[in-house]
């Protein structure tokens, strides 16, 4: 995962619907703020570690991705994933 997983500097980790919140607002939001105006958007307030814990783990998931210019997009399609799992497309490795 990200570089602070694996030194275990995190002292404390982020609750579900903390994550839950910051996946939803980024999907309503995909590509229109960077990573810091994202943070100060959010419906509710966090400390920016704690944000940057959850922005690390959607980014090492592949749920989002970052630009060029900056800006965060969600990227995540649960109903493509399905469809190159089906047996038609059971050839392709997906990583």
């Amino acid at each position: 995962m990200a570089i602070a997983f694996e030194k275990g500097e995190i002292l404390h980790y982020p609750r579900l619907d903390t994550v839950l919140m910051v996946e939803e607002f980024i999907q309503k939001h995909s590509g229109e703020f960077k990573k810091r105006q994202l943070w100060e958007h959010l419906p509710r307030g966090m400390m920016y570690q704690t944000f940057c814990v959850i922005f690390d783990y959607l980014l090492d998931s592949g749920k989002i991705a970052v630009d060029r210019e900056g800006k965060v997009g969600w990227i995540w399609n649960p109903e493509l994933v399905r469809k190159y799992l089906s047996n038609r497309y059971r050839h392709l490795v997906i990583r």
